[in-house]
C-alpha cells in the first residue's frame, strides 16, 4: 500500500467500506480531518515571567462528505433510513475511506470509528440537464485513524 519513493499521492478513486461491503464509486471525499481542542492555561515561570501554556485537549468529531453518482445501489438509503428510526446500535458502524490508485489498488485507508449518516442529499434534478445526478452522504463519527 505504500507509494513508491518520490511519488505523490494521486487519488484516482475512493471507496467507502463498511459491513464487509466496499462502495468504490465515490467521486469526492471532503472533511477527512483529525483535529483536537487546545487547552490553554496561564502560569508564572520560576523567574516570574508570564507564560501561556498550550496542551492537547479533547478530540473533535469530524463530519465527512462523500459524493457519488446516483445509482441503483441502496446501501446509503438503507443506512440513512435505519438512523432515522433511531436504532443506533445497528447504525453506528466501523468502516474506512479507501484511496485507490489508477490500477485500483488501495493506497491509504482512513478508519472511521462509530460512523453513522447525518444526511443524504440528492443533487439538483433538472429536466433536460445532461450532467449526471449525484448523491451526497454526510457521515459523522467519533474519530478517524490512519491505517
Amino acid at each position: 500500500m505504500a507509494l513508491p519513493e518520490g511519488d505523490s499521492g494521486v487519488g484516482h478513486s475512493f471507496g467507502l467500506e463498511f459491513d464487509g461491503i466496499t462502495i468504490k464509486a465515490i467521486t469526492e471525499v471532503s472533511g477527512l480531518k483529525m483535529e483536537q481542542d487546545v487547552a490553554e492555561y496561564e502560569e508564572s515561570s520560576p523567574d516570574g515571567k508570564y507564560q501561556i501554556r498550550r496542551l492537547p485537549g479533547r478530540l473533535k468529531a469530524p463530519e465527512i462528505n462523500l459524493t457519488r453518482r446516483l445509482t441503483a445501489d441502496n446501501h446509503f438509503d438503507k443506512w440513512v433510513k435505519d438512523s432515522r428510526l433511531g436504532n443506533m446500535t445497528d447504525v453506528r458502524k466501523g468502516g474506512a475511506i479507501i484511496v485507490f490508485d489508477f490500477e485500483g489498488n488501495p493506497v491509504k485507508r482512513y478508519k472511521l470509528v462509530n460512523a453513522w449518516p447525518k444526511s443524504l442529499e440528492v443533487g439538483n434534478l433538472k429536466a433536460g440537464d445532461t450532467s449526471y445526478l449525484s448523491e451526497k452522504l454526510v457521515l459523522t463519527c467519533e474519530s478517524i485513524e490512519v491505517e
